[in-house]
């Protein structure tokens, strides 16, 4: 094996090409899964998918990253708000990413996770990581190994380098909804969501002048792995070739498959608005809309 792994293809990678790399020195392979769950108020809750990592088993070697805890701010007005530098670079460290590691990261469900922790990387400076296509799902449908139980990561020294350009706040998406910035919003959140049919927040809607493309239809369900480019470009027609776009959703999770699938598209100017619509529907002045689902979201 070579001292230093080459740096992922693109930022997605197949399972042959994770299978083909397995146990290289240099890479590190990370389950970043959350469990999703109906809380008692009907809303949806989370819980870490950790016991499901070792109970029902994960790729040889991987090591599970806490998105809940240990890649979030605990003390962030919402979940999963992202952590500063230094809790980040902790946290990276911790999961056995050092500089120059080339970190695979998966989860069980869509791809929504693991791409977020994909975005973390990238926001803090490092871009050679790639979310595995297709996920666990592929992996176990090929017949693939898998192993149960816990992987001591080894620690590494990971150095955070910022990219604010990154992320959005919610005074960038009040300025493009008045109008006084131009950029694209793509709200991530299921169809009957962006509609209003369906309120799992305190209010119902999106924000005005989103295009939807919901996390769940940007796959292909039946193998879990990406669209291809041809039908990503149709889900994300009225994004493209903006001077930025902003992807948000209800935390800043399924922001992140949008936010992956204009950067293989080549859009180079992608933020993640970080407290999406958690933030927005606080506030009763931020408008929101009701609304059939925009032609790009199928």
């Amino acid at each position: 094996m070579t001292a230093e792994l080459p740096a992922p293809p693109a930022p997605l990678v197949s399972t042959q090409w994770l299978a083909d790399h397995l146990g290289s020195e240099g890479l590190v392979v990370a389950d970043a899964s959350v469990v999703s769950f109906t809380r008692p108020d009907g809303r949806t809750g989370y819980m870490s998918g950790h016991e499901q990592y070792l109970l029902e088993g994960h790729v040889p070697g991987a090591v599970f990253a806490d998105l809940i805890e240990e890649f979030s701010d605990p003390e962030g007005a919402y979940p999963f708000t992202r952590p500063d530098a230094e809790r980040f670079a902790t946290a990276a460290g911790a999961l056995g990413v050092g500089d120059g590691a080339v970190l695979v990261v998966y989860d069980t469900a869509v791809g929504q996770w693991a791409a977020r922790l994909w975005w973390l990387f990238r926001a803090f400076g490092y871009d050679r990581v790639a979310v595995l296509d297709g996920g666990l799902k592929k992996w176990r449908t090929e017949g693939r190994e898998l192993v149960l139980g816990h992987v001591e990561p080894v620690p590494g020294a990971f150095t955070a380098r910022p990219r604010p350009e990154l992320w959005a706040d919610k005074a960038d998406v009040e300025a493009v909804v008045r109008g006084e910035r131009e950029a694209a919003l793509v709200c991530s959140t299921p169809p009957k969501e962006f509609t209003g049919e369906v309120v799992s927040r305190a209010r119902a809607g999106h924000i005005p002048g989103s295009t939807s493309a919901p996390a769940g239809l940007l796959v292909d369900r039946d193998v879990n792995t990406l669209l291809g480019a041809d039908a990503l470009r149709e889900r994300l027609a009225p994004a493209l070739g903006a001077p930025q776009i902003i992807t948000y959703c209800g935390g800043g999770i399924a922001a992140a498959s949008s936010a992956l699938a204009l950067t293989l598209l080549g859009e180079r100017s992608v933020a993640i608005y970080d407290g999406s619509l958690n933030e927005w529907v606080a506030d009763p002045d931020a408008p929101l809309v009701t609304a059939e689902v925009a032609s790009a979201a199928g």
